[in-house]
This record gives C-alpha cells, structure tokens and sequence, in this order.
C-alpha cells in the first residue's frame, strides 16, 4: 500500500524572546498568573524582517536538512497558516521560490490552531493517489501581529515561530509499517464565537484582533480532543497504552493534562512545549514533534498521536508510525 512516510523534520523560532516578566509591564497580569492558568514562562515574537514566510522557508529548510532530501525533489507544500504575508499570493509559493523547488504544487490552508492537522491529512491523500511524490507540510504563525496587547486574557497566550515536515510516498508491505496511518478531522461553525478575529478582507477590510472566551473552549477542547483521539485509535485497532508519545497542540497545559486524564494516558508520554513557546496556532504540533526528534524522545518505529483544536471551531488528529 501506499502510505505518505515521515522523512525528517525541523523548525524556526524568531530570535526575540518575551517573558512573563515583560508582559506584565504591559498589562495588568503577572508571572504567576499566567504560569499557573497556562503553564506559559515565555514565547517568541517577531520582529523586523520575520514574517511567517521567513520562519516557514527557515523550518522548512531544516527539515529537508534533516531528512536528507533536495528541495528539487519537492513537488508539493502544504502550509497552514491563519496570518499570511499577504491575502495572496499563497505564502506556500513565497516558500516554493525561496526554496528553488518550482513548478511543483504549493498552497495555503486556513484551519487555525488545526491548520497542521488539516495540512497533513491533505498531503497524505495527494500523496497516496499519486498526484505528488515528496511534499512539505508546514506550520507557521506570526500570531502576535493579530494580538490585542490591551487584552490580558489573550495576548499572555500567544507566540510566533514555525514547524515542517518531510512526507514522502512510499510502497510499504507492513500494515503496521511506517506511514500515517489514520486521520479523523472535524469543525462545527456553531462555535465560531467563541474563538475569532474580529476583521477580514471582506468585511471590515482590516486584520483584525483575536477575540476568545477561554473558559468555554476549554471546556470544548477536552471533549473534542478525548474524543477524535479515540476515533482515530478505533480505526486503527491500536490502545492508547500502545503510543508512544503523543504530541498535542500547545494551546495550555491545563488542556494537556485534562485531555491526558480523559484517556487514561501517562503525562510523561505527552510532549509539552507551550512553557518556552506558548500557542503558536498551526505551527504548535511541528514545534513540539521537532524538539522531541531533536532531542532523542521520538524516535524511528515510535508510535505517535498528533493533534489539535483551534478556532472555527476545527479540531483532529493523526497516527503515525514514524
């Protein structure tokens, strides 16, 4: 059969970093009140001359780096993003240029904090039918240009950086072998409220600032996260005890922890970074994977979980046999 096979991966951060400390010279908030309703120390912000096509060429050339792959030989991008460098050109083409891979497939999909999610599935499908080879699929946000900095419920929150991976399509014999093996993907518009940004080309003709109700998408993640984990673990035939690792959007520890609970999974199998990297939107589930290929945690044959929530709302998540 033939299964889109992770090849490598990598990321980019933008240098600047901002702590509890700095935040809290801005707003009415402090250190310990958001470590202790987020579990957030820092987050990374851009500056002048990053944007999110710079972060995502950055992570994307690592991650050929890593997989050992020529941007010659990629003739697919997938790039989720909710803050382009423009309303067009796709930013996925800005990254196909700066890469010199051109002619190929390159697009942008808009799902939020799921965006990778939503990316992901959409590469495994091109690549299983044949109409690409070797794709990108990449995370990446410049969040923080969408942020209220007067709103101290939203903007302690957020951070910039970005994530990719290398999938290549390949004929495995094993139904348990190497690949994606399963998505389940979702959104219900009902929500739409509740997580948002209140401008757009359309209709107010500005960017707009994000606007959220924490409590209730809180509430909202743990059910819709438990759940699609457990659908995409059905179709599959495997236990959650069988994973390896899972490696969930970083949108607050509290949401990793309930969500953990829900399945009846160990903490010390869930791949946390939202400490140093807050919720970095579709660029989140790369992020964490890279720090935990980089440093040794996931490794070749190791059965991993990924997954996310974001505004829309939209949520799902994948399994992998790396």
């Amino acid at each position: 059969m033939i299964r889109a096979v992770f090849k490598g991966c990598g990321s980019a951060l933008p240098a600047r970093t901002m702590s509890n400390a700095e935040l809290a010279a801005l707003v009415d908030t402090s250190d310990e009140w958001i470590r202790e309703r987020t579990g957030i120390t820092q987050r990374h912000v851009a500056g002048e001359g990053e944007t999110t096509g710079t972060l995502a060429t950055e992570a994307a050339r690592r991650a050929l780096a890593d997989a050992g792959i020529d941007a010659g030989e990629i003739d697919l991008i997938v790039l989720a993003t909710a803050t382009p460098d423009s309303t067009f050109p796709a930013t996925a083409t800005q990254v196909q240029d700066a890469l010199g891979c051109h002619g190929g497939i390159a697009f942008d999909v808009a799902a939020v904090c799921s965006g990778f999610l939503y990316a992901l599935a959409t590469a495994d499908s091109m690549l299983r039918t044949g109409l690409a080879n070797c794709a990108l699929v990449i995370g990446a946000e410049t969040f923080t240009r969408l942020l209220d900095w007067e709103d101290r419920t939203t903007c302690v929150l957020f951070g910039d950086g970005a994530g990719a991976f290398v999938l290549r399509a390949e004929d495995i014999a094993e139904a348990d072998g190497p690949g994606i093996l399963a998505t389940r993907l979702h959104a219900d518009g009902a929500h739409a409220e509740l997580l948002y940004v209140d401008g757009g080309p359309s209709t107010t003709g500005t960017v707009g600032k994000l606007r959220m109700k924490g409590r209730e998408v809180f509430r909202h993640a743990v059910v819709n996260l438990a759940q699609v984990l457990g659908d995409v673990l059905e179709a599959t035939g495997h236990d959650a005890s069988e994973l390896d690792w899972v490696v969930p959007h970083q949108a607050n520890l509290r949401i990793l922890e309930a969500t953990a609970r829900k399945l009846g999974l160990p903490f010390d199998k869930v791949v946390v970074t939202v400490d140093r990297h807050a919720n970095t939107s579709a660029a989140s589930v790369p992020l964490a994977f890279d720090v935990a290929w980089r440093d040794g945690r996931i490794k070749r044959g190791d059965l991993v979980m990924v997954e996310a929530m974001g505004g829309g709302f939209t949520w799902g998540a994948s399994l992998m046999r790396i």
